[in-house]
This record gives C-alpha cells, sequence and structure tokens, in this order.
C-alpha cells in the first residue's frame, strides 16, 4: 500500500522540513518566483503559467481527437456491401422474368376461355402474384447493371429454352385455341408444369445464390406456388398429399 503524505512527512527529520518550509512559495510569489523580482519577473511566471495551460489544452485536443477519431467511419475494407449478389441471383432474375410472363401469358386466356369459376380465379391470382414479382426483379437486374434475358424490358416469354417447365410456342397456340372444359384441363396441366419448373429454379437460387432478398423472394415462390399446385390438382381430380 502506497504511503500517505502525512506517513511520508513523518519521517523527513526537523531541518529538512525546515528547509522545506523556508523554499515554499509565499503569498507574494508566482509558482517560487519571488515577488522582488518585479514586474519582469511577474510577466515571466504569468507566460509560464499560460505557456502551461496552452500545452494542457493541446493535448487535451489531441486526445479528443483521436478518441473521436476511433468512433468515425470504418477503416478501409472493412466495408460490405448491404445487398450482396452473386451469378446464381443474376441467372435467376433473369430466367424467371419470362417465365413468370409466360404464365401471365396463360393465364390472361382464362377470362374469355375458362369455364369454371374456380379456374378463372385461380388466374387472376397468379396474374396479382408473378406481375409484381417480375417488376421487383426487373428492379434488381438494373440496379446490378444487368439486362433481362431478351437484352430489353419487354419479354413475351417464347422461345426462352432451358428454363423447366416453360411451354413451347406450339403449346401457347394449342392452348389459345380451347375453351370451356378442355381449356380448363389443359390450362390446369399445362399450369402445374409450369408451376414445378419455377419451384426448380427457386430451390436453385436458395442453394448457390447470396442476395438475401431474392433468397426471400424464392421462399415466397416455393410457398406460393406449391400451395396452388395442390389447388389445381384438387381442380383435376387427382389425388393431393396432405
Amino acid at each position: 500500500m502506497r504511503p500517505t503524505r502525512h506517513a511520508f512527512l513523518s519521517g523527513v527529520p526537523a531541518a529538512r522540513t525546515a528547509r522545506t518550509a523556508r523554499t515554499a512559495p509565499t503569498a507574494g510569489t508566482v509558482a517560487g518566483v519571488p515577488a522582488r523580482r518585479g514586474r519582469s519577473g511577474r510577466l515571466l511566471a504569468v507566460a509560464a503559467l499560460t505557456a502551461g495551460a496552452l500545452t494542457l489544452t493541446a493535448c487535451g485536443t489531441d486526445a479528443g481527437s483521436v478518441e473521436h477519431a476511433g468512433h468515425g467511419a470504418p477503416a478501409a475494407g472493412d466495408e460490405k456491401p448491404l445487398e450482396d449478389h452473386n451469378d446464381a441471383d443474376v441467372a435467376f432474375a433473369r430466367e424467371m422474368i419470362p417465365h413468370h410472363r409466360q404464365a401471365l401469358e396463360m393465364s390472361e386466356l382464362a377470362p374469355d376461355r375458362a369455364a369454371s369459376p374456380e379456374v378463372r380465379t385461380l388466374a387472376e391470382e397468379i396474374e396479382a402474384a408473378q406481375g409484381p414479382e417480375i417488376e421487383t426483379l426487373t428492379d434488381w437486374l438494373d440496379e446490378w447493371g444487368v439486362e433481362d434475358a431478351d437484352g430489353h424490358g419487354d419479354h413475351d416469354g417464347h422461345g426462352a429454352h432451358g428454363m423447366p417447365g416453360m411451354l413451347t410456342e406450339e403449346q401457347m397456340n394449342r392452348l389459345a385455341a380451347l375453351d370451356g372444359e378442355e381449356f380448363d384441363t389443359a390450362f390446369l396441366e399445362l399450369m402445374i408444369e409450369h408451376h414445378e419448373g419455377a419451384l426448380v429454379m427457386a430451390r436453385q437460387v436458395l442453394a448457390d445464390g447470396s442476395h438475401e432478398p431474392t433468397a426471400d423472394l424464392a421462399r415466397e415462390i416455393i410457398d406460393g406456388q406449391e400451395a396452388e399446385i395442390e389447388r389445381m390438382r384438387e381442380l383435376l381430380g387427382e389425388p393431393v398429399e396432405r
């Protein structure tokens, strides 16, 4: 334990204490400078005090500046893009846009051709869900500086080969030529196949992508289209797994 000041002084000889008392500053001195030095002495003492105060202020300012700098922007190399993406995310967006657009084309045939109100309602719900998703995917491609699969924003979905579930132009023409119950059956069968293709694409980007908003959209597509597949199988009279 560090001794107190009184303990220190108690061990100092009387003579030494007396000498210390004689040299201690009095009311007539400034920082140990005798008053008899006159005006010049006082000026020197004041200058010394002022310089000391400025030094302390500067030190405090420097310390504060250093401390404040520690809470500023992160060092170079620490920054990370908030919405990072990779090639799998880009491929998903570029392919899902024409895939969704073809689903909209199919759904637009239902109001004039479907015999079943349930089929017409389903077609309306598909349009309501996939239209905004196309806009979202298009916005992401714009942000990433990537064109869609056709190189522009107006793609009709025909000829988009290699994507699972996509109808050929011939299949689309046959569907458009049907009416009534024949249309209902063909629409449901083809849309089930189309939805199953979208599920493959969505699961692929969940496995390979890095863009979290894309992953969220893929999960929504899976949940929504699995439920629609179940409804369509019921409308076809097929057994549905529960």
